[in-house]
């Protein structure tokens, strides 16, 4: 397949009110937007998958070619996908892109890539920051991994807008499935103040948390002096 014929049937799949819709929700106007919906992208995805080391040399034009490029480098065993993670997790720069990239091979090699996780999350660029933190959400919210997660907040939690969220989203689902032991890291105030603010609002706005734990959390925030620290 040619970047021509890609774009052709991206473009056979195009509609301009998504396009507009999904270009505002990204915040990031330099970002160009074809306008294919998720369900059609995720089935050219499957039907590309053996196209993928051609589609590694295409120009990152549009959103729709990098997301597709992240997501067939996700679809790949560990090793190659291990290989050439780094190709592509650079080329991130929206939340969309970031949160859609889905690698199914890291669950059942997760010590493996913690390597990655630690160099991504030492990256200043905000999206390569922001995908280590929503990786570390979706494939190690288990309790062997919590102090991993609370190092990682506490090393890397604080920066541009999105890396913020990013971290906020992993901290709020801490609270949702390990609620004492997110609270007490929270309690310990070595938490960047944004992001802890921006955590136990996320938190409070879930319904998978109790009416008394968000009291607790909102009574919390104004009684612990986290970190101003930048």
């Amino acid at each position: 397949m040619t970047y021509e014929e890609m774009l052709a049937r991206l473009n056979a799949h195009r509609d301009e009110k998504y396009a507009a819709f999904h270009q505002r929700l990204l915040h990031n106007p330099s970002v160009r937007v074809i306008g294919v919906r998720m369900p059609i992208l995720r089935s050219l995805i499957r039907e590309w998958r053996g196209e993928w080391e051609s589609v590694l040399t295409f120009p990152d034009e549009y959103y729709e070619v990098t997301f597709i490029k992240c997501n067939l480098v996700g679809a790949l065993p560990f090793g190659q996908f291990a290989a050439h993670v780094r190709d592509v997790v650079p080329l991130i720069d929206n939340w969309a892109t970031c949160d859609g990239f889905e690698a199914p091979c890291i669950g059942k090699n997760r010590e493996a890539f913690l390597p990655f996780i630690e160099e991504f999350l030492a990256d200043e660029r905000e999206f390569v920051r922001r995908y280590a933190f929503v990786t570390l959400l979706k494939e190690y919210m288990e309790e062997r991994y919590l102090p991993l997660i609370f190092d990682s907040l506490r090393r890397y939690g604080r920066g541009d807008y999105y890396v913020v969220m990013g971290a906020a989203w992993l901290l709020a689902e801490v609270l949702v499935r390990f609620y004492a032991e997110g609270y007490a890291f929270l309690e310990s105030g070595e938490l960047y103040r944004e992001t802890a603010f921006k955590a136990i609002s996320k938190a409070c706005d879930s319904f998978r948390i109790t009416s008394e734990q968000k009291t607790a959390l909102k009574t919390l925030k104004k009684r612990v002096s986290f970190s101003e620290k930048y």
